[in-house]
């Protein structure tokens, strides 16, 4: 029974052989680790500069839109009734810290300020037309001694048939200072959330990895004399439980892989060991008499023996060569009612039964000398089994060209439908094997008969008979030619058949 390994028994790794593996000092947990804080740092540094820029782009453009209305608010009041006491009044009584409003006359005289510092010089050399607004940015503004970042918003209008300049200069320092604020915050919270991130991806990277150390650890331990050994499988529901599941079924084929070769050798040395052990008895029987009589009487015996071993020899390399998609295919255009009709045609000539065939004309991709063997070693099985009667015939289906091959002997139990399709198996055990065949014919059937993408099966006839059906599903086109008769009985004295080709 397959079983698990406990890790808390598994303190070492298996003798190696060579220098011990190598570990890297980054290993996984390192590299990842330093590849999310790299990648988090870049993100921050990258998402913090976008941040910055869009924040003082911000600032200015709130600071601009508020000079720009504080100078249309100037205008408004002039417009009111072309008064410029009312313009000086509303300068003067709204005027506030951090933004300084000039009205310049046309001469570029100072008419109001909102402060009396800058009642005296203009602010600015701007002098749009009436109805235009000019922007400056400063760094300072000396005339009135503040070293501070100003932005300049000159507009002009005309009052009467005079024009007049509306000056108003807003201090950036406050918003400069913010954005260095921000910078410096976000400069300070940088190595606190990648010190988290750091923690937050060794501490989940390593109970990942622990699970995977397990079932590393687990493997090594699995060797040819344990290959009943399984991993455990974390309760995760996610990849690390799906990679478990999935080193088990790998492990669950090796495993059913090793039974079968095993199997395979067993079966194979059980099957040559008689043959072989008749050659060597007849051998020392022959060599022992000195007259010779004795090998004439066991010549025959000797060569049917020598035969017989050959072609289990060859449907064994045979059914490997299938086994491992080795199998010798050629793709050609094939009349498999031909194909068929010979295989027929030697199977009355060497038949007891009565043999009939009822073969629609039909084209397929194929090796024409690999479905003959398919066809020779079912109707082999067939000619075995029958008490009296063989019917063989072909017809085009959805799926593809069909075969039927029925005999009037009982059918294949339906729960060894799938078995029967395996090597050395032999549904009556108690039958020789001279009469019951290597029990390799129809298992190089299904394997010639996957190579062609086509499929075999055991059935039963609509009247209870047996069944063997192959689907050939590469069918090129159906082709007009006269069919082949639907029954020509055939009492001919039976003849033995190479044993090679096999059985049920």
């Amino acid at each position: 029974m397959p079983h698990s390994w406990n890790m808390d028994h598994v303190t070492s790794d298996p003798p190696e052989s060579g220098p011990r593996r190598g570990r890297n000092s980054w290993g996984v947990r390192k590299r990842t680790t330093a590849a999310a804080v790299g990648v988090v740092a870049m993100a921050l540094l990258l998402g913090g500069l976008i941040w910055l820029v869009l924040l003082q782009t911000t600032l200015t453009a709130s600071t601009e839109s508020s000079a720009r209305q504080k100078a249309q608010d100037v205008i408004a009041q002039l417009a009111v009734d072309q008064d410029i006491e009312d313009a000086i009044e509303y300068i003067l009584s709204t005027g506030y810290a951090g933004q300084f409003v000039q009205l310049l006359g046309p001469a570029g005289d100072v008419v109001a300020g909102s402060q009396p510092k800058i009642s005296v010089l203009p602010l600015t050399g701007l002098r749009p037309g009436p109805g235009k607004t000019a922007i400056q940015d400063v760094s300072s503004l000396p005339n009135i001694g503040n070293n501070d970042d100003f932005h300049v918003v000159a507009t002009g209008v005309r009052v009467g048939v005079r024009d007049y300049t509306v000056v108003v200069a807003s201090s950036v320092q406050v918003q400069s200072e913010t954005v260095a604020t921000v910078a410096w915050l976000m400069l300070a919270a940088m190595p606190l959330l990648l010190a988290v991130v750091a923690v937050a991806v060794w501490l989940l990277v390593g109970g990942s990895l622990r699970h995977v150390e397990k079932i590393r650890g687990q493997v090594a331990w699995i060797n040819a004399e344990h290959l009943d050994g399984r991993v455990d499988v974390p309760p995760t529901k996610d990849e690390l439980q799906a990679l478990a599941q999935t080193m088990n079924m790998m492990l669950d084929r090796l495993q059913a892989s090793d039974r079968e070769q095993r199997q395979f050798v067993s079966d194979a040395s059980h099957e040559l060991r008689s043959p072989l052990a008749t050659l060597s008895a007849g051998v020392e029987i022959a060599a022992a008499d000195p007259s010779g009589a004795m090998w004439l009487q066991m010549k025959d015996v000797l060569a049917g023996e020598t035969a017989r071993m050959r072609y289990l020899v060859d449907d064994l390399l045979t059914l490997a060569k299938a086994n491992d998609g080795g199998v010798s295919i050629e793709s050609v255009d094939v009349d498999l009612d031909d194909v068929v009709a010979q295989e027929v045609r030697h199977l009355r000539s060497a038949s007891r039964h009565q043999v009939s065939a009822d073969l629609t004309p039909v084209r397929i991709k194929g090796d024409a000398r690999r479905l003959a063997q398919v066809l020779r070693n079912v109707l082999d099985n067939a000619d075995r089994h029958a008490l009296s009667m063989i019917r063989v015939s072909l017809r085009t289906t959805p799926e593809g060209a069909l075969v039927s091959v029925d005999n009037d002997g009982d059918p294949v139990p339906e729960d060894d439908r799938q078995r029967i399709f395996e090597r050395f198996v032999r549904l009556d055990e108690s039958r020789s094997r001279e009469g019951g065949g290597s029990g390799l014919g129809l298992a190089i059937a299904a394997g010639i008969m996957s190579a062609h993408q086509g499929t075999i099966r055991a059935t039963e006839g609509p009247a209870g008979e047996c069944r063997f059906e192959m689907v050939f599903p590469e069918v090129v086109f159906p082709i007009t030619k006269t069919p082949v008769p639907p029954q020509v009985p055939s009492q001919a004295t039976a003849r033995l058949r190479p044993l090679g080709s096999s059985r049920r």
